[in-house]
């Protein structure tokens, strides 16, 4: 195996954002994420507060999202958000493009947006992960997000909010990767639901995946560990 079982949990940012998601079962997820030493818990807003303070202690970063999922909240609002949700103990923030923009290739405002999101993250000393929402895009419109992302300092690109019309694919992946600065991480989102999944977008870039179907990957990635392990201390007895 080339990677150890943090390798993997450390890629998970464990996704909390369906609409029909319970308080308990928000509180669940917390509670899920923090044993299985993920990244990040991604939750709804409100809720990110009551997250922060169940990951109190923990290695795993309380975050949100930003404009979601759209992208399409003034410049303004997005900012009055990501203060909000540092207040509120956020550690990470997903911030959506405002995908018209792009689609309309008015690159001043889509610049003006993200580096607006950026330094007001930044300032409250968090990370940022700016989402295009790829599905909507052409190449050239992803290759541009990429290189102002770079030029603005932005922590990571990522590839979707997981409720377009698709998600994480290998070829977007490796193109953010391409023409996004060494400096500039890549996140996957959407799609993602098992472990050969999950190793397949590390290999393609993807320093990060959201996910839903956290314990599933996790559990399977202990057990390959293991038996690998029982597999190398057979030979070792011959």
């Amino acid at each position: 195996m080339d990677y150890t079982y943090l390798d993997i949990a450390k890629m998970i940012d464990h996704s909390l954002l369906n609409p029909t998601l319970t308080d308990e079962e928000l509180e669940a997820g917390c509670a899920l994420a923090r044993q299985y030493d993920v990244a990040s818990v991604c939750i709804k807003p409100y809720y990110l507060r009551r997250c922060a303070e169940l990951l109190a202690g923990s290695a795993v970063a309380p975050s949100t999202v930003i404009g979601f999922p759209h992208g399409g909240h003034k410049t303004a609002l997005k900012v009055e958000e990501a203060r909000q949700a540092l207040a509120d103990g956020g550690r990470e923030l997903d911030m959506v493009v405002n995908i018209g923009k792009v689609l309309s290739g008015d690159w001043d405002y889509v610049r003006a947006d993200i580096r607006a999101g950026i330094e007001v993250t930044h300032a409250g000393g968090a990370i940022i992960k700016v989402i295009f929402e790829n599905c909507y895009l052409e190449d050239a419109h992803k290759i541009r997000l990429c290189e102002i992302c770079g030029e603005l300092g932005a922590d990571f690109v990522k590839t979707s909010t997981g409720y377009g019309t698709g998600g994480a694919t290998i070829a977007d992946l490796k193109l953010m990767r391409k023409y996004s600065p060494p400096h500039v991480k890549v996140k996957a989102a959407g799609g993602v639901r098992t472990l050969d999944a999950l190793l397949e977008v590390r290999a393609a870039g993807a320093s990060r995946c959201g996910a839903t179907r956290t314990a599933t990957m996790l559990d399977e990635c202990r057990l390959r560990l293991q038996q690998a392990e029982a597999a190398v201390g057979a030979l070792r007895k011959e």
